[in-house]
């Protein structure tokens, strides 16, 4: 109690700033215009895509059959096990929680298909990342779209279905934009899938269970067992579809936050806000890698964090993050550089480096207040949680790499001012119109 007074008590101190830390803040404030173009997408500002994009991004309609018996139909879940069509992107990234998961059980990972193995990361702001997935995986947001279609965790689909499915469901749409869809109804050319056959299912085998997929690359029978010509055309529409989505995401944006109008002379932060802002540029060191307009550099940093239990006993333990990421992105036939894309983004590396080990991507730290969850895995479920853990230097042990954290010596005060700054940078978020189907 005493300590709670003395705290209080001090709430009125006033924040000093030095001309460092004024221009370390000024150099964060929000930039409201369009993203850049990203060359990897002809139809990332096109009306039409968005509009189409929106109506695929809240279509359940082209995922398979939940897998994961913790889905028992309840109002966390999204069905019960062995239901179809019941995920889209907004079923973990709800409009209404900031374009998070604020609807699986716990707030942690999410639970689609099956549950992932990571939280799912705000849309908000995305059009100006380098990459995308906590371990920058894919490097544009039409082929992140893609893998979690094609995840068995997810959507737990392929893109056979996928582009069947626009086919059935989307085709005066789609050739709106695109041009003429090939015959996918020609079942001599392309197997037709239901969803009940879409996906992957479980599968006892002697050393544990294993899946037996259909309808994407590596099934062995249905897309893999297409002729090259088939696999081409069934590609380019997935491909397209997932371009729209893109173009609709790339609207998501976060807005303007009182911290913003602090900055312009126009709203008043509290003395502990101020405070909270002058240790973020200073002591705590959060604009070395919180930077620019979005409030992240872009880059994997390992913070040190050794897993926990989340949600129903998930632990996701030695994840390598960036180190594993970004070598399957230098692969990948739908990565930038490859036959899909439309031009090259140029934020892929030669080559993996030993300090992608165990590291993740940087997240923005625009509109994170109502948050239920943080880090990559979850575990964090508060602010203050969070703010705390990197105060101590992340963990002793317990994940691969090398923490980059060193303690920060925050005071109980500072933490709490700490965490009331970051509450500053909400903002209104996208407008109504973009919050639901179209």
């Amino acid at each position: 109690m005493w300590l709670a007074l003395i705290v209080a008590g001090c709430n009125n101190d006033e924040a000093v700033f030095s001309d460092g830390q004024r221009a370390a803040l000024a150099s964060l404030r929000y930039d409201a215009s369009p993203f850049a173009p990203d060359p990897s997408n002809a139809y990332g500002d096109d009306a039409a895509a968005r509009a189409f994009g929106q109506r695929l991004f809240f279509d359940p309609r082209f995922s398979g059959r939940l897998i994961e018996p913790d889905n028992d139909g309840n109002v966390s879940t999204l069905g019960k096990v062995g239901d179809t069509g019941r995920v889209s992107c907004a079923g973990c990234h709800l409009p209404s929680g900031g374009f998070v998961d604020t609807r699986s059980p716990h707030h942690q990972i999410s639970l689609g298909a099956q549950w992932t193995q990571r939280r799912t990361p705000t849309l908000l702001e995305v059009g100006g990342a380098p990459f995308y997935n906590w371990d920058g995986k894919r490097d544009s947001i039409w082929s992140q779209a893609i893998g979690v279609m094609e995840s068995e965790r997810e959507f737990n689909s392929g893109r056979l279905f996928v582009a069947q499915q626009i086919f059935r469901l989307h085709k005066a749409d789609y050739e709106a934009i695109f041009g003429a869809l090939p015959p996918l109804d020609d079942t001599a050319r392309f197997p037709a899938l239901t969803p009940a056959d879409v996906g992957c299912t479980l599968v006892p085998t002697g050393t544990g269970p294993s899946y037996v997929c259909r309808g994407r690359p590596g099934d062995g029978a249905d897309y893999d067992g297409l002729g090259a010509a088939e696999k081409d055309l069934v590609t380019r529409v997935t491909v397209d579809a997932a371009k729209a989505i893109a173009a609709y995401v790339r609207q998501l944006r976060c807005g303007e936050s009182r911290f913003d109008r602090w900055l312009d002379g126009n709203e008043t932060l509290t003395h502990a806000e101020e405070r909270g802002a002058a240790l973020f540029a200073g002591k705590a060191g959060c604009v070395n890698c919180h930077s620019g307009s979005r409030l992240s550099d872009g880059k994997f940093h390992n913070v040190g964090l050794s897993p926990a239990v989340v949600a129903v006993a998930f632990t996701d333990k030695d994840d390598r993050g960036a180190a594993v990421g970004i070598a399957s992105a230098l692969t990948d036939p739908l990565n930038t550089h490859g036959l899909y894309s439309d031009g090259d983004r140029n934020v892929l590396p030669a080559a993996t480096t030993p300090e992608m080990e165990g590291a993740f991507h940087t997240s923005t730290l625009r509109c994170l207040g109502n948050q239920p969850s943080f880090l990559h895995t979850g575990q964090l479920t508060s602010l203050e949680q969070t703010v705390s853990f990197f105060d101590r230097g992340g963990d002793p042990t317990g994940y691969p790499g090398t923490n980059e954290l060193r303690p920060l010596g925050l005071s109980i005060r500072d933490r709490a001012d700490l965490a009331a700054f970051l509450r500053t940078l909400d903002g209104a978020g996208p407008s109504a119109d973009l919050r639901q189907a179209n």
